[in-house]
């Protein structure tokens, strides 16, 4: 049962990316537009189906040890397959939003050791009794300098800042765009008590920067919880490490224990203050309904276009800007 909830999930998170990110490629074959119009009421049928299996399945005298095992496999598929299905998401956004956060949590993991192992005197919490308040402080100071850097180094390569786009006249998908304000060098004025410090009046950074010190600090401030709340699990065991397939250090959990949080961070960050509305996706939608109510969108934008003064004729601007390729969804 566990294996068929695990495909379940993955049916639906994947598809849902599937139908979001290759719209023109499902809609031209008629068995996929099939299912990408009803993939949520299919997945929700799938994971009834395995539900009524389950309790087709109770055994009398193993009541107790079926429901355990039915709670930890809801409570692994939410830990890792949305996890996973996020890091996949941020990976379209753009290259820059999974390798920053990533490394910043590594370098967290890291700098925290060193400043504790040579600094380390005020223990930070009972689960973790190596933890300490100086790995902890002098971690986030590290972590947030070295997100600031590899943020400037990467923000200059159009390979890590572009989403990835579908383009319909080669049909390939491509990693090429004409970067956004995020990933373009801006003059900032510095406060006055940083002004009298450095020196300096201004100074150039490009705004993802600036975005990298919260992404940074969320690796450094609640990144570790993850590592603690998987102490805690171990504990609760009576474990030592998930598993042995890294020898001296455990399992592959075991050095991902941090991550937990921060795909699905930097998911909901970039949809709360990255991504604005998306045309591609509008057109999308808009392509999908009837000529009729095509027709009446069309007349209502072109009222309300008229009224503004926009369109020719009307001695208005006339945005001749041509459509984005089609993509996930890109700030």
């Amino acid at each position: 049962m566990s294996r068929y909830f695990l495909l379940c999930v993955n049916y639906f998170f994947y598809g849902e990316t599937v139908t979001d990110c290759f719209f023109t490629l499902v809609q031209r074959e008629e068995p996929l537009r099939i299912l990408s119009k009803y993939h949520r009421f299919i997945s929700f049928a799938l994971y009834l189906t395995g539900f009524c299996m389950f309790v087709l399945s109770l055994v009398k005298k193993h009541y107790r040890l079926q429901f355990y095992m039915f709670g930890w496999t809801h409570v692994t598929l939410l830990i890792v397959v949305t996890q996973s299905h996020f890091i996949i998401h941020n990976l379209f956004e753009g290259m820059i939003w999974f390798i920053v956060p990533i490394s910043c949590v590594i370098c967290n993991d890291i700098m925290a050791y060193m400043f504790g192992f040579f600094f380390g005197r005020t223990p930070l919490i009972k689960l973790s009794p190596k933890k300490t308040w100086e790995g902890f402080i002098g971690g986030l100071f590290s972590t947030i300098v070295f997100g600031i850097m590899l943020s400037y180094v990467m923000s200059g390569w159009r390979y890590f800042v572009c989403p990835v786009e579908f383009n319909n006249d080669s049909n390939r998908f491509q990693v090429d765009c004409e970067p956004s304000e995020l990933f373009q060098l801006q003059d900032y004025t510095l406060p006055s008590f940083l002004e009298s410090f450095t020196g300096w009046t201004t100074v150039r950074l490009y705004p993802f920067q600036i975005h990298s010190i919260a992404l940074s600090s969320f690796a450094s401030i609640m990144g570790p919880f993850g590592g603690f709340f998987a102490s805690g699990f171990k504990r609760a065991f009576k474990i030592k490490d998930f598993a042995n397939t890294i020898p001296g250090h455990g399992g592959i959990m075991d050095r991902f224990d941090c991550q937990y949080l921060m795909a699905t961070f930097v998911n909901v960050y970039i949809a709360s203050f990255i991504r604005g509305p998306n045309p591609s996706k509008v057109i999308q939608q808009l392509l999908m309904l009837r000529i009729d109510q095509q027709l009446h969108i069309f007349n209502s934008l072109k009222a309300h276009l008229t009224e503004k003064g926009f369109l020719p004729g009307t001695g208005g601007r006339h945005d001749q800007t041509p459509l984005p390729l089609t993509h996930c969804g890109s700030p």
